[in-house]
């Protein structure tokens, strides 16, 4: 199980596709030149439940929503499609921007929040912690439905048999 997610080192030993994210984000200096915001790469890469269409998710901590939206915007406003918008999730003011690289779309998602403290992390952790304990077969399932158009936070809640809003049911088995 990953314990560290903050270096992406394990990505280089992952599976095809967590490889060919490890070689994609290095070659375009995506972390390096998002450090001073504390970026962590989150989702269904890392932990292995993504699809062929799967983005590549980063998530910031920023102070300064302005502020972020030209960093994002001077570096990378050159990679395909680029696009930077400002929206809330739950209330909370959030900063993204989205581009394509060559065999990735990027989202980098900025929060005035601790990356470690918010909720696209607890959940990857939580989901982390599940798909270990749960096995292969469960993994495998939580595939299936998101195959089937299920987003990855209810295929959880459904398999473990949840109820209520998945997003924050997931965060309740927090340990």
């Amino acid at each position: 199980m990953i314990e560290n997610f903050r270096n992406i080192e394990y990505l280089e030993f992952g599976n095809e596709r967590q490889k060919l994210a490890f070689s994609e984000i290095k070659k375009y200096g995506i972390l390096e030149k998002l450090e001073k915001y504390n970026p962590i790469l989150t989702g269904t890469i890392p932990i292995g439940i993504d699809l062929p269409e799967s983005d590549l998710d980063i998530i910031c901590e920023c102070q300064n929503h302005s502020e972020f939206k030209t960093y994002l915007s001077e570096n990378f406003s050159n990679k395909k499609d680029f696009k930077v918008y400002s929206t809330k999730q739950n209330g909370i003011d959030s900063t993204i921007a989205e581009f394509k690289t060559d065999n990735f779309l990027f989202e980098i998602f900025g929060q005035n929040i601790p990356t470690e403290k918010q909720n696209a992390y607890q959940h990857m952790i939580i989901e982390n912690r599940i798909l270990k304990e749960k096995g292969s077969e469960f993994k495998q399932k939580v595939k299936e439905l998101k195959s089937n158009g299920i987003k990855t936070e209810p295929a959880f809640a459904k398999l473990l048999g949840l109820n209520g809003n998945p997003y924050s049911e997931l965060l309740k088995l927090k340990k």
